[in-house]
């Protein structure tokens, strides 16, 4: 099956597909548009268990970011590069440094950053073989270097926005949230969560991460498997994606869905499953712009930390807005935050 007759092939502008030999590279790289900029976003190193679904990974991820861009009022496109990595995980410096050659073959059309997998450090090799890259380490108090922990800030204001909207509460001290992976984005929210006095309970498939993190925060642990099913009043994912889908929804027992996770959805028809279950859901891609907002505004020499501060400090204000609408029109939020995208990169 040809790339554009998969299902999440979305009018995409290119997917190249990479093969370096000698480094072991295989890579995809999707670019869904740029009609706001270059199209930006990170690179997925992560194990697939075929090349097809390593495909409509990156098609997913880069309309997301073409969504999540328009929506963070960047002058960016969408795209999203993705490695194949082997079933031991081994990343060499050679493998990064043929990624940097691909991507500089592309022009500047795809900006590429950090995402699961893929650290600063490896970012800096890349940037040896290419411009086009963007959360290289920085000195204080400037924008960009690790995405993660200004991600994690913005995920924090929604959950609070999320609290207030459909709890009422203004402050989350004794708010029950359940947190489905606790790395760099996952881990920060429940800090920040616990300095609230919010109760945790935390999931992750490295149960140690979990044990450890739990231990430090007072929270509690529960199976991977079980933590969408818990009786809180918020569940918060910021794992991988495709977990809300018609075998999950009907189990969610929190009122709220609000985390970091990209394409959390994982086909439209469970947007539609989650506005008739009454479910106030925060659409990832306005929730978890931190980490863009801190990269973009790096590549584009637009901003200092400050700068990124503000910006990430307007998602709740955005997030507001998409749940007056889907109160208003009786549509998903998910489906609002669609139409509200697709205008902003002409495809309204």
């Amino acid at each position: 099956m040809a790339a554009w007759d998969l299902p999440d092939f979305d009018d995409h502008e290119a997917v190249h597909l990479f093969r370096d030999r000698a480094s072991g590279l295989t890579a995809v790289v999707a670019v869904h548009s740029t009609a706001l900029g270059p199209a930006a976003g990170g690179v997925r190193f992560w194990h697939y268990a075929n090349r097809a679904e390593a495909i409509t990974d990156a098609l997913r991820l880069s309309r997301g970011m073409s969504y999540k861009n328009a929506m963070a009022g960047l002058p960016l496109g969408g795209g999203k590069g993705v490695i194949l990595a082997d079933a031991d995980g081994g990343k060499s410096e050679a493998l990064l440094h043929a990624f940097g050659r691909a991507v500089d073959s592309l022009g500047g059309r795809y900006v590429t950053a950090e995402d699961v997998g893929i650290s600063v450090a490896d970012m800096s090799a890349i940037a040896t073989q290419t411009r086009f890259v963007s959360g290289l380490p920085v000195g204080a108090g400037a924008a960009g270097g690790n995405p993660g922990p200004v991600t994690a800030h913005g995920v924090y204001l929604g959950v609070c926005a999320a609290a207030k909207q459909a709890l009422g509460r203004d402050v989350m001290a004794g708010v029950h949230v359940a947190i489905q992976g606790v790395g760099s984005v996952g881990g920060g929210l429940a800090r920040k969560l616990a300095a609230d006095g919010a109760r945790l309970t935390l999931a992750d498939r490295d149960e140690a991460r979990a044990q450890a993190l739990a231990q430090e925060l007072g929270a509690a642990v529960c199976g991977a498997d079980e933590i969408l099913t818990l009786d809180a009043d918020i569940v918060s994912p910021n794992a991988l994606g495709a977990i809300l889908n018609e075998r999950s929804i009907p189990l969610i027992r929190a009122g709220v869905v609000a985390g970091g996770a990209n394409n959390q959805l994982a086909t439209p028809a469970d947007a539609q499953r989650m506005h008739e279950r009454g479910i106030l859901y925060a659409p990832d891609y306005v929730i978890n712009a931190g980490g863009i907002i801190n990269v973009g505004l790096e590549y584009l020499g637009q901003g200092d930390r400050a700068e990124v501060d503000a910006r990430v400090a307007l998602i709740p204000g955005r997030l507001h807005a998409i749940w007056a609408e889907s109160a208003a029109s009786g549509l998903p939020a998910a489906l609002v935050a669609d139409v509200m995208a697709q205008k902003l990169i002409g495809r309204g």
